[in-house]
């Protein structure tokens, strides 16, 4: 058995943790679904060969210490089982929203899903000129 998966369970994707990392992802596209909403951003070229990365932000303005480390429970939980076509060499960054905490688990699973296929289809925002 390979020492990332712990009895027959999947290892969890790969982690943003640095803050330069969020904020580097908040400057690339963005999905809003009804559980949350969906940031992403090519990692630096060096890094184009790694395993997409993910990050998970829950505010405050969600509820108490509890509610919000349930809700981040549950959207890490639904990366982790939802058939995801992520590509390597991209952050995500997933921002809950309020129905994250109510929304069926299966119906998570499937925004989660269809918000990272619909953010790679989406054509890149052209930006005006003055």
């Amino acid at each position: 058995m390979h020492t990332s998966e712990i009895a027959g369970r999947e290892a969890p994707p790969a982690r943003l943790k640095a803050r330069a990392d969020f904020l580097r992802a908040a400057k690339g596209r963005r999905l809003r679904m009804p559980c949350f909403s969906l940031q992403m951003i090519a990692q630096p070229e060096a890094a184009a060969t790694e395993p997409p990365r993910f990050g998970f932000t829950v505010t405050k303005k969600l509820g108490t210490a509890v509610l919000r480390n349930r809700i981040r429970r549950r959207l890490k939980e639904a990366v982790r089982r939802a058939p995801l076509c992520a590509r390597p060499g991209h952050d995500y960054v997933i921002l809950a929203q309020p129905a994250a905490l109510t929304a069926d688990f299966a119906q998570l699973q499937r925004q989660l899903s269809q918000a990272i296929a619909d953010i790679h289809a989406a054509p890149k925002r052209k930006h005006r000129t003055p």
